[in-house]
């Protein structure tokens, strides 16, 4: 009973915001459309997490690059470009490229220098357990959160031997928590159980890998404060530049619909945080309408 109420009044006046971007390979341009409908409200994002191409976003936005800038680089690139073909035992390509574009913009520098507080999710592959990248190489980081298994080779960090985070949190809530965040936003690029017609083998190990963790996945955003929960079916894994405004106007609406949310949450944080303590003191079960406060 202590525990439960001293944890409510040490969260009554906590509207820090933590965003959770998720993977999604090309679809992360719409991650860019949530960062610009956030900025365009004046809505502040305090912590930052990201899993594969999330990762890639955030770190761009959490050292300071500008969101027009963001912009501009990612209308140039496909999957192509930042994939380096090297056949090895453990994969066919390696994330050469992916370390390079990191280098070229932000320099070679570590996490725990960003702006924004942020959070790279990978996997160790040997355990199949999260690995959660707080410092250190920021480029080394990105890669090992964007290597999927079995196309990508793993990235080994501090002697772990690392690949794509979505296969145990691909929309990275968990560490916003554990950073200080009081309120949640997960953007969710693959809310729909379909996937685009494979016309090319990348075509097919993505769709492979997305439904396996859909599921998990889906268990994870449930616990987010805002989902944005996006139908990205009918757009590519690899290369979405001809479609890339209709990409991003779907993040930036997605987000903005839900910017009410996010002030009630300012607006009425005393009565969410004794909402949620009376969840737990309760012998009883509290309808699902309200488990989503």
């Amino acid at each position: 009973m202590k525990s439960i109420l001293l944890t409510m009044f040490d969260g009554l006046f906590n509207t820090k915001v933590g965003l959770a971007l998720g993977g999604g390979a090309a679809k992360g341009v719409a991650h860019i459309g949530v960062l610009k409908a956030l900025a365009d409200a004046e809505v502040k994002v305090d912590y930052l997490a990201g899993t594969s191409v999330g990762s890639m976003v955030a770190a761009l936005f959490a050292f300071g690059v500008d969101l027009d800038e963001i912009d501009k680089l990612a209308r140039r690139l496909t999957l192509a470009k930042i994939t380096t073909l090297r056949f090895t035992k453990t994969g066919l390509f390696a994330t050469d490229s992916i370390h390079d574009l990191i280098v070229e913009h932000l320099g070679d520098v570590n996490i725990e220098d960003a702006l924004i507080p942020l959070a790279i999710v990978a996997t160790d592959i040997t355990t199949g357990r999260p690995v959660i990248l707080r410092e250190g190489s920021l480029a080394q980081a990105v890669c090992a959160s964007s290597a999927i298994p079995g196309i990508y080779s793993p990235v080994v960090i501090d002697g772990q031997t690392l690949v794509d985070g979505g296969l145990v949190q691909n929309v990275p809530l968990a560490p916003l928590k554990e950073m200080g965040a009081g309120v949640t936003i997960a953007s969710h690029l693959s809310s729909v159980d379909q996937y685009p017609t494979p016309t090319h083998v990348l075509d097919v190990a993505r769709n492979a890998f997305e439904i396996a963790v859909s599921e998990n996945t889906r268990n994870q955003v449930a616990k987010a404060d805002i989902l944005l929960a996006m139908n990205l079916s009918q757009f590519s894994f690899r290369d979405n530049t001809d479609r890339y405004d209709e990409l991003y106007s779907i993040g930036y609406d997605t987000c903005k619909a839900k910017i009410g949310t996010l002030r009630w949450y300012h607006r009425g944080n005393l009565l969410l945080y004794m909402w949620r303590a009376l969840r737990q003191l309760a012998p009883f079960k509290v309808p699902e309408l309200f488990t989503r406060l």
